[in-house]
């Protein structure tokens, strides 16, 4: 195990395509070693809410989540070292008991909508990619992923997509772009650009 791990970034809005893009960059890795670590495991819980009141709350601005945590475990993995990751029930919006242990791997690959919001979070980064895709076809892609995984309703999706994912992507989101040094358009069905990031990361690996 190298004594630092080749951390990738890979952001976008809701629905952009980041988990199509990063399960491709996984099963081409998996020879090298890699490991997918998901922004959406660090919610802060909200266990000592009623479920209606979590369901109130707007989870996708920053303060929604721990990112102190989320720091911290990916300088452990980076630092070669096995992390304790939460594990989050989104039909409940809250922590588990149970964590998930993860042991570093050469190439770490971390997503989520605001991993390029915070710079201490940036600066663990290697490579920055975010995966950009227009609005609408983003929030279809959610409405169909909300509904089949979450256990939501359209009401409940609309009603959330307009109140704070929306707003929030306009003013976290977007212009978390200009942090990237690879964008990527259309999604995870951009096949030239998923190309060249995987010719790039496996030359830095292979150092």
């Amino acid at each position: 195990m190298s004594s630092s791990a080749f951390v990738i970034g890979i952001c976008g809005g809701t629905g952009s395509g980041k988990t199509t893009i990063t399960n491709r960059l996984s099963r081409e890795l998996a020879d090298s070693g890699v490991l997918v670590l998901q922004q959406d495991h660090y919610y802060k819980d909200l266990s000592h809410l009623s479920l209606e009141e979590r369901s109130q709350r707007n989870f996708d601005h920053p303060n929604a989540l721990d990112t102190e945590l989320f720091i911290e475990h990916v300088r452990q993995l980076k630092g070669g070292k096995s992390i304790e990751r939460p594990v989050y029930d989104f039909t409940q919006h809250r922590r588990v008991q149970e964590t998930a242990r993860l042991q570093s791997q050469p190439a770490i690959l971390v997503e989520g909508i605001l991993i390029f919001e915070n710079e201490a979070l940036r600066n663990l980064m290697d490579i920055k990619i975010f995966v950009d895709t227009d609005a609408d076809l983003r929030f279809i892609r959610r409405l169909v992923r909300d509904m089949r995984d979450r256990g939501r309703t359209l009401e409940s999706v609309v009603e959330q997509y307009q109140k704070t994912v929306r707003p929030m992507h306009l003013e976290f989101v977007e212009p978390s772009k200009r942090y990237a040094d690879i964008i990527i358009p259309e999604g995870g069905h951009n096949e030239v650009g998923i190309d060249l990031v995987l010719q790039k990361v496996r030359s830095l690996i292979s150092k």
